[in-house]
């Protein structure tokens, strides 16, 4: 019995060394200013495609960047992204969830096959589409894009525990002292289901941002001159023709160290949840 106790513990240790790393990127990428020393944007045509080296600790590009600046400055677009994209999704998944489940049972329906229809889309492809109408790629458009795309499984989740909590006692005072949709919401529910789409909001960061690095790697994301972490790996094809290995291995290893160390996390959410589920 103990020892079953102890091996589940350690199964739903906290990812230590994951969170170190995540602290430690973001950081970076918040003090960028103070850790570099040249401008990301600035061209040093007489360095171009240079290997690591003392003076460019990275490298630089195809167009003479410091590799070192763009990862630090990059990672400020490709989180900001990330965060940006998911609050909208999150936003839009409670509010519609929501709905679905205080409504009648026809519009309740409706609204949940329009969710289903949604996620049978690829959502890539439902990505590209909605950015080819909102025209060029900028920081907000792309964000706006992920985050209407990427709604549809929370709201599902949302729906299924408004469903459970809106006859509980307080919400029923709540409705019967006056308390309106958004109050009650705000106020009652949403803090008690929070913790069931954490794992999935934490998962949407991620998602997010693998998402604007794929638009950018096909070449219909940021323009080159708004620096991430996708717009670097966009230089992927001249660095394969030129040898220039460390222009995609070092936006690569910054992104998939990054993706993995929430990816970590949010199991660990995940697991944590369940976990107290079953004490509940």
């Amino acid at each position: 019995m103990y020892k079953k106790y102890s091996i589940y513990r350690r199964k739903n240790k906290f990812p230590i060394v994951s969170a170190v790393l995540l602290a430690l990127i973001i950081l970076g990428c918040i003090f960028a200013n103070v850790i570099t020393s040249r401008s990301p944007e600035y061209m040093d045509l007489a360095n171009y495609t240079k290997a690591p080296c003392r003076e460019f600790w990275f490298g630089t590009d195809t167009m003479g960047r410091d590799m070192f600046s763009c990862i630090w400055y990059g990672g400020r677009v490709s989180i900001a992204i990330g965060i940006l994209s998911t609050v909208i999704s999150t936003i839009a998944a409670v509010i519609y969830g929501s709905v679905s489940a205080v409504a009648g049972e026809t519009i309740d329906t409706c609204m949940m096959r329009f969710a289903e229809i949604i996620l049978s889309i690829p959502t890539l492809l439902l990505i590209v589409f909605l950015q080819a109408i909102m025209g060029k790629a900028s920081v907000i458009s792309i964000s706006v894009v992920i985050g209407l795309t990427s709604w549809c499984a929370i709201a599902k989740i949302v729906r299924t525990e408004v469903k459970r909590l809106r006859e509980s006692d307080y919400v029923t005072a709540a409705k019967s002292m006056g308390g309106g949709f958004f109050h009650i919401l705000i106020r009652h529910l949403a803090p008690n289901f929070m913790a069931s789409i954490m794992f999935m909001v934490v998962m949407n960061v991620r998602s997010a941002i693998v998402a604007e690095s794929t638009l950018s790697f096909m070449g219909i994301g940021l323009p080159i001159d708004v620096i991430s972490w996708g717009s670097m790996l966009s230089l992927a094809q001249n660095a394969i023709m030129t040898g220039a290995w460390w222009i995609i291995l070092v936006p690569g290893i910054f992104l998939v160290t990054f993706l993995m160390c929430i990816t970590n996390i949010g199991h660990w959410m995940q697991m944590k949840l369940g976990n107290t589920q079953r004490v509940l």
